[in-house]
């Protein structure tokens, strides 16, 4: 074959391969909406809820994904059992005796995986450090001897601060049992995302390269933003010692990731890094999705007499030991 032949099939190859670039990039424009400055469009509300538990429950401890059958059993053992454990616990919301419509679990994630963890392989959160498990039992002895002493002396969803355990805007975001709305705003210099959840709200610059100075600690953290090509990488750190995510300390980092599937899916995942609380870094994931409904008030401090009433409780109670 000479030369000519050899140029003009290569010319070809060259040119199929820039139609499959061309096509497929189009596909993916097609797929997911854009912003004025060309950027995946991350906006509108998302219900961030799935039955899918954070870690493997122990009966499927060999199994990273269920059948479509044990999926099915699945959720209804889980609305069942988890309805019975809240309603056991009588909150003051649930007394009316909420059953498990009351309760927002969505069902087991599109892939059935028996787990929101996917590192390490066995599905579970890694231990805690010694350390963290005596700051963890230390901190849980001083709650339960000196319970509503003082405003202080309350948990942190107690007196509305932030639910960082919850389905809040912090990182990591991970479903509650209800309010699961998240709204996503957009612009080419920030990400806002809101949580229906005491409305907690986390404004992410996308132009900033370096976290606040190490002194500055703050509830939520510090959050910083950048795009990897599709995808929305938040980086979050400097957070404060008042804030506890499954026995995590002031040194976790967190880094979460967005990324549109389709026009109404949006793939959620975050690493946990914190070498003091935690063994070793693990990671979870999991899908949020498009949907019309409206995020309503959760009037947590306003109107609220909770916190008045558990201090007048507990001052009734000290005067009758």
């Amino acid at each position: 074959m000479d030369a000519s032949k050899i140029h003009a099939r290569l010319l070809a190859l060259v040119v199929v391969a820039e139609l499959i670039f061309v096509g497929r990039s189009t596909l993916l424009a097609q797929k997911t909406a854009r912003t004025p400055d060309g950027r995946p469009d991350l906006q509108g509300m998302w219900l961030n809820n799935t039955a899918t538990p954070l870690q493997r429950d122990k009966d499927f401890a060999d199994k990273a994904f269920f059948t479509e059958d044990e999926a099915r059993d699945y959720e209804a053992h889980y609305l069942r059992d988890r309805a019975a454990v809240i309603n056991a616990g009588k909150p003051f919301e649930l007394e009316v005796g909420a059953d498990e419509d009351a309760f927002d679990w969505g069902h087991v994630l599109p892939n059935r995986r028996t787990s929101l963890v996917v590192d390490p392989a066995d599905g579970r959160v890694p231990a805690l450090t010694p350390d963290a498990q005596r700051l963890l039992v230390e901190r849980a002895a001083y709650l339960t001897a000196h319970y509503a002493e003082n405003p202080e002396d309350l948990r942190n969803g107690e007196r509305c601060l932030t639910m960082i355990s919850g389905n809040a805007a912090g990182a990591p975001m991970l479903p509650a049992f209800y309010n699961n709305n998240v709204q996503i705003v957009q612009t080419s210099d920030y990400v806002m995302i809101e949580s229906e959840m005491i409305h907690d709200a986390r404004v992410i610059p996308l132009d900033r390269r370096r976290h606040l100075p190490a002194a500055i600690r703050q509830w939520k953290g510090d959050s910083i933003g950048r795009w990897e090509g599709e995808t929305l990488v938040v980086d979050t750190t400097n957070f404060t010692d008042r804030t506890s995510w499954r026995g995590s300390g002031s040194m976790l980092h967190v880094v979460e990731r967005f990324t549109l599937s389709d026009a109404n899916t949006l793939g959620y995942s975050f690493t946990i890094d914190d070498p003091a609380s935690f063994i070793r870094p693990w990671s979870a994931e999991m899908v949020m999705s498009k949907t019309e409904g409206r995020m309503f008030e959760y009037a947590c401090h306003e109107a609220n007499y909770s916190m008045t009433n558990v201090l007048r409780g507990a001052r009734f109670a000290e005067k009758n030991r």
